[in-house]
């Protein structure tokens, strides 16, 4: 209650007199608040993610700060056995504080101030004097106070940041352009075909020219595979003048001739070798 003192002297009596609403708009319908006070914590997390419309919990800080927020206030205000309109009244409390700091982007001592102005009037008898908060009693008030200090007023830096500083962006998906080979256009040559299935290669990769091309050669290849019948017909004319005889005497003079070769060669490397022997025998044998 302390932290308040300064700013609540000075402007219960200049605001709550004559009735000024310094909190005006409610957060919460009385219907709401009713559903919300049937659940347990999980629920309350539920209906306020439902009531608030947050669809990107998983993915947005501010979203889940705020539900967290919400959540934790109102809980602590149901275990204090605040009646419906008391719960109503400071779920309408809890907004206002934050609003000043996420759209007027009041600093810490300004919205203390407006606090103060919110809270005048609790514990008067007085209707002119009674403000926006008139249903709490001074205890409740006290821990109302407490209970700000702890969760908003010590963090409020933290709170300033989430709402009046950028953020970088994380990265959860890259895109990569990719640049395509040139088509089999001179002076560009045609792609690799290591690696990939001939299907493909034929159909998608490879040149209409190379195609062509292709195409041509398999065509010389059959051709010359093909058997020709004229020449098939030379061949079997020529086999038919040679008889069995003319056969054995070719095989018959062709070794004979290898065969005279090689002697004559042989021979002529021994009578060198001979020589060359006896003359090296005749130089031993003369006196030096």
């Amino acid at each position: 209650m302390e932290i308040l003192a300064p700013f609540w002297e000075e402007d219960r009596d200049q605001d709550a007199i004559g009735g000024k609403k310094i909190i005006d708009r409610t957060f919460l319908s009385l219907s709401q608040i009713t559903a919300l006070s049937e659940q347990n914590v999980e629920g309350v997390q539920k209906k306020l993610e439902e009531f608030l419309n947050f669809k990107q919990l998983k993915t947005s800080l501010k979203e889940a700060i705020l539900l967290d927020y919400y959540t934790a206030g109102f809980w602590w205000a149901k275990e204090m056995n605040f009646s419906l309109i008391q719960l109503s009244g400071f779920m309408d409390l809890l907004n206002f504080l934050l609003e000043n700091l996420s759209d007027k982007n009041m600093t810490l001592g300004d919205n203390l101030k407006e606090l103060g102005k919110a809270m005048a009037g609790i514990g008067e008898t007085d209707s002119e004097r009674s403000g926006d908060l008139n249903f709490f009693s001074i205890e409740q008030a006290k821990a109302i106070i407490d209970y700000l200090n702890i969760s908003l007023f010590k963090h409020y830096k933290l709170y300033e940041y989430l709402f009046h500083s950028p953020r970088e962006e994380l990265v959860i998906s890259n895109e990569d352009v990719i640049e395509l080979a040139q088509p089999a256009v001179p002076p560009f040559p045609a792609q690799p075909e290591e690696g990939i299935p001939s299907d493909m290669y034929s159909s998608f990769i490879i040149s209409p020219i190379a195609a062509e091309t292709q195409s041509k050669g398999s065509d010389q290849e059959s051709y010359l595979e093909e058997p020709c019948p004229e020449v098939e017909s030379f061949e079997a004319d020529a086999a038919a003048g040679v008889t069995a005889e003319d056969q054995k005497s070719a095989a018959g003079e062709i070794p004979n001739e290898i065969i005279g070769n090689l002697e004559a060669e042989i021979n002529e490397k021994l009578q060198m070798q001979e020589a060359a022997y006896t003359l090296s025998k005749e130089k031993l044998k003369s006196p030096k």
